[in-house]
């Protein structure tokens, strides 16, 4: 007898699926879920403050450090969201913190934090260089480690803009503050004295550009994290005082609240309206609901956000979405070009002109600036076949110079194994979907690098029908079951094949028709991880969608 293929029950889930997504819209389209609270948010405010304004924010300074030491695990660790595994990057920082602005009141969490760092191995044990920069920075400041042997953050590279760029991408602004601290703390001595005096007027530029490109609103990147960092930078310079100040007034601000409005001392990872919006618009696109509506709005909202001047920083042109980024661009792309409508004709050809303009000389794209190599942030192949797309859906052919040089890429990035990397998402599942799903689009699912990619994702497929990481050990996820499933889809594999994980999916619903988020984004890479329930949805969505296509061939 033939295993049926669930073709009522996936069109039942996907109308309901559709509900919720619908449910969490806002007026303006973007799909909220809110940003839950953050360690790393709450420690870059609380460690700005105290640099930044410590008399008159000493009240949100104490509400800081008093939701810090509530939220630590019963194992002395910290998770970036309160509630998951503890990880090394937010339970340095959240220690170290501690000790900076609550010494003797939260001195048995700051024990119970260092032990649980000594017993994973310390700061060196920490995958991420960066990291483990910015936790001897807070190290240093709580006195565990001497001044001298804190990171160095070099000034004189911000004489060289396009060098500059390429070394640090969008960390510019946070290395730029850091470095004008150092400066002013560690002047520099011989032949580096004179170079560091001219260059930090550059530095500070840096700063204050990408400042004023966000509206001078008090944050860098809506990012209290992010934020945070500058402002300890800028106050221990003493420079900038306007967007300290100003920084101030945005983190009071956005100082969290209880269900009763009562502000609790944590702060969010900042807004992801672009994000969450495009995810939920893509998968309700995929599920047939072009003609809602309710989708009118997200138009609306990303003939908006498209910024029609250059970001001079980063060495921006025009047309991008986000601060700038390319997958933000990317996925705004195809989404304009995939709603009804002309009127959007324009936004998609100067987002298609500022994705050729940033593909890097080697075919590739990063996160923001062409031909960097900082690492998470350069060449991705996520990223690269998320603009391959964006090219395709705008009405690019597949034997387009961009697409071919992309491809070419994408055949010598594989990993050994068969997969791909993923900047902004956990491990491999990610990107291995989305480029085989690229390849596929363009006539290659049987070329080599496509057939390894598939094989790997078969390969990694759990007993249980779903995928995760492709570590046995980890269990499986909404996310990362619904790109393994949309990529086999695209490469040709049978509906049949694919029904454990289809099952999988049906089973992992909540009561409300969506499904649980899991944290596979990446904040931090390989260190602080995020969940995004607009993502979640959005991709069940498209593959639940995709197999009810192929299932009714």
């Amino acid at each position: 007898m033939t295993t049926p293929l669930l073709v009522d029950e996936v069109s039942d889930a996907i109308d309901a699926a559709a509900g919720t997504l619908f449910a969490a819209q806002r007026p303006d389209g973007v799909f909220d879920y809110g940003a839950p609270a953050s360690t790393l948010g709450t420690v870059g405010a609380v460690g700005a403050l105290h640099f930044g304004d410590p008399e008159g924010s000493a009240d949100l300074i104490a509400r800081g450090a008093t939701w810090l030491a509530r939220t630590q695990g019963e194992d002395g660790g910290w998770s970036m969201v309160p509630g998951q595994v503890s990880e090394a990057g937010p339970t340095a920082l959240a220690t170290a913190v501690l000790h900076l602005v609550a010494p003797r009141t939260a001195a048995d969490r700051v024990r119970a934090g260092r032990e649980w760092t000594r017993r994973h191995g310390g700061l060196e044990a920490i995958p991420n260089p960066e990291v483990v920069d910015w936790c001897r920075q807070f190290f240093a400041y709580a006195g565990w480690l001497d001044p001298r042997d804190m990171p160095r953050f070099p000034i004189e590279p911000a004489l060289l803009p396009a060098l500059y760029r390429r070394l640090f991408d969008l960390r510019m602004p946070t290395v730029s503050a850091s470095a004008l601290a150092e400066a002013r703390h560690r002047p520099p001595t011989g032949f580096r004295r004179l170079p560091a005096r001219w260059a930090g007027p550059r530095a500070l530029s840096v700063v204050r550009q990408v400042y004023e490109h966000g509206g001078a609103t008090g944050s860098w990147y809506e990012d209290p994290w992010v934020t945070g960092l500058i402002v300890t930078g800028l106050a221990r310079a003493e420079v900038g005082r306007d967007m300290v100040e100003g920084a101030v007034r945005w983190l009071r601000a956005q100082e969290n609240t209880d269900e009763q409005g009562v502000v609790e001392g944590s702060w969010s990872t900042g807004p992801p309206d672009l994000t969450s919006s495009v995810y939920a618009t893509r998968g309700l696109l995929a599920a047939g609901y072009g003609d809602e509506p309710r989708l009118k709005p997200v138009k609306a909202l990303l003939l908006k956000l498209q910024r029609h001047e250059p970001f001079a920083a980063f060495g921006s042109p025009p047309g991008f979405w986000g601060r700038p980024g390319t997958l933000g661009t990317g996925e705004a792309v195809s989404v304009l070009a995939r709603l009804p409508g002309t009127d959007q004709a324009d936004a998609v050809r100067r987002g298609v002109t500022w994705l050729t303009l940033q593909q890097d000389s080697r075919g590739s794209w990063g996160s923001c600036v062409r031909n960097t190599r900082v690492a998470d942030s350069g060449p991705c192949p996520h990223l690269t076949a998320k603009a391959l797309d964006a090219l395709l859906d705008s009405g690019v052919p597949a034997d387009d110079r961009r697409v071919r040089r992309g491809l070419r890429w994408l055949a010598k990035a594989q990993r050994p194994e068969g997969s791909y990397e993923s900047v902004w998402f956990r491990m491999h599942t990610a990107g291995t979907s989305a480029v085989l799903q690229t390849f596929a689009r363009v006539g290659l699912a049987d070329a080599p690098a496509a057939v390894r990619a598939r094989r790997w994702l078969e390969r990694t497929r759990r007993d249980d029908g779903s995928w995760s990481t492709g570590d046995p050990a980890d269990a499986g996820t909404v996310e990362e079951t619904s790109w393994a499933l949309a990529g086999l889809l695209a490469a040709g594999a049978h509906p049949r094949e694919l029904l454990p994980g289809v099952r999988w999916l049906l089973a992992a619903r909540l009561p409300d028709g969506g499904w649980p988020a899991a944290p596979v984004n990446e904040y931090v890479r390989h260190v602080s991880r995020c969940r995004m329930p607009a993502l979640t949805q959005g991709l069940a969505l498209r593959a639940l969608a995709h197999y009810r296509q192929e299932s009714t061939r």
